[in-house]
């Protein structure tokens, strides 16, 4: 064999470290396993061993948005119920359950879904999944227990909007001024008659009908063998019975073809707050994806264009924040969807100017391809985005990802297809994109009118 020379070795040395350099960075791969009950329930397993944890979620496919017409804020309501015991559970014996083995648990109401999730000590998976089970099968609703949680629930409608200033902006506020499907625009939070009005029979049916295995995922994240989680999820759950669910409405949004603006008072407000909404592309086109980067490039940090702008250039706020999906990420969502900014301003800040100065932003975009430095960056920075929900709290960021994608696609190893997605974004792509999403005919722009002032 001929021997190199200190010359050679250095440049085989260098190729090599160039191969490296130009290869495409490899994207995380998460362990999916994916099955369906005769019952209709989905389970998603994906273990990971590197803690002796477990994450279980289950989500259910009912939330603000999908709700039926005359029953505003029942899914929120529900999320409320859940925790009022069940056959084998008294009153709030779930939470005690969970938290006297060590582990933490919670729940929320979003656009498409409620949720519910466990992380426990991986010796309690069987525990929790028995758990889990018993309130999907034998939720107690009594009158009482309903009684207790309307008035709960609208304690928090008082707290976290009626009465806080800048209560429910943008999040509550804006799909109701940019929407016109009545599912995307009503009070999400749900009307305050309607929360009183439910009846015991109005809460039986909707558990009936949305809390039933066949409309839930139950997945399960951590360290666990898939095999004996599998037969845990057929033992405490293969038995429920399947529920008759209503056909899905449709949840479509007509095409904006002029800007719209509103003024709201907020009689607690002290400072003007502005936001703007652009109905975003449907969900896994490429424009969807280019979006996401669009987002990074404009919104998300510091380095952002528009904080740039509106922060560091004109000196019109102390930031500006927003994204796609103020209720969750831009995964976690099936409808139409808003990319929203936010920000608050002094009164001797005019609104025109400020819009003036979005415009310019946006205008780069729409003028000329971005350069691959500043799309590159923003491919960065959704990577650095979309491992940190991945890894987020012991596994539920992972937890969650893997629930919405076999809800909403019936595909939870999409997660391992993302980052492709972005990657096969190209700059022109952004340009047609911002062009035909960033118009400012697609936008609605909210303005809060401070009264505590005067």
């Amino acid at each position: 064999m001929k021997r190199l020379g200190y010359l050679g070795i250095l440049v085989l040395v260098s190729l090599a470290l160039l191969a490296s350099c130009t290869q495409k960075p490899q994207g995380f791969q998460v362990p999916v396993e994916y099955h369906k009950l005769d019952n209709g329930l989905k389970v998603v397993l994906s273990p990971d061993h590197t803690a002796p944890t477990v994450v279980v979620a289950v989500y259910y496919n009912i939330g603000f948005r999908i709700e039926p017409k005359d029953r505003t804020g029942f899914a929120h309501l529900f999320e409320h119920m859940m925790f009022q015991g069940s056959a084998n559970l008294g009153k709030m014996e779930f939470i005690k359950l969970v938290q006297s083995n060590g582990g933490v648990l919670n729940g929320s109401t979003r656009f498409d879904f409620t949720n519910y999730f466990e992380i426990v000590p991986a010796h309690k998976l069987e525990t929790v999944l028995w758990a889990e089970a018993d309130r999907m099968r034998s939720l107690a609703i009594t009158e009482e227990n309903l009684r207790n949680q309307k008035d709960v629930v609208i304690n928090e409608v008082k707290v976290n909007v009626l009465n806080r200033p800048y209560g429910g902006f943008p999040w509550l506020d804006l799909p109701q001024y940019a929407n016109e499907n009545w599912y995307n625009a009503h009070n999400f939070y749900g009307d305050l008659s309607d929360i009183e009005a439910a009846t015991l029979e109005d809460v039986k049916k909707f558990f009936d009908t949305y809390y039933s295995p066949n409309n839930a995922v139950v997945v399960v994240v951590g360290d666990f063998e898939p095999a004996e989680a599998l037969a845990m999820i057929k033992k405490y759950f293969g038995d429920i019975p399947s529920g008759e669910l209503p056909p899905p409405p449709d949840i479509s949004e007509p095409r904006q073809e002029k800007e719209k603006r509103f003024t709201k008072e907020d009689p607690l407000a002290n400072r003007p707050a502005l936001a703007f909404g652009y109905h975003m592309p449907e969900r896994n086109t490429p424009e969807y994806y280019a979006m996401g980067l669009i987002d990074q490039i404009l919104l998300q940090g510091e380095d952002s264009w528009l904080f740039q702008k509106l922060v560091q250039e004109k000196g019109y706020t102390g930031s500006v924040r927003g994204g796609i999906n103020m209720l969750g990420n831009m995964f976690n969502y099936n409808g139409p969807m808003l990319w929203v900014g936010y920000l608050f301003h002094d009164s001797n800040v005019p609104t025109d100017s400020i819009l003036t100065a979005i415009d310019q932003v946006i205008g780069r975009l729409q003028e000329k391809p971005v350069d691959q430095a500043t799309l590159d960056r923003a491919l960065v920075k959704m990577r650095s985005y979309m491992y940190d929900m991945l890894g987020g709290f012991y596994g539920f960021g992972r937890a969650d990802l893997l629930a919405a994608f076999a809800l909403f696609d019936d595909n939870p190893a999409r997660i391992n297809q993302i980052e492709a997605q972005f990657r096969a974004v190209t700059p022109e792509l952004i340009q047609k994109t911002a062009r035909e999403y960033l118009r400012s005919t697609n936008r609605t722009v909210l303005m809060v009118e401070p009264k505590a002032a005067s």
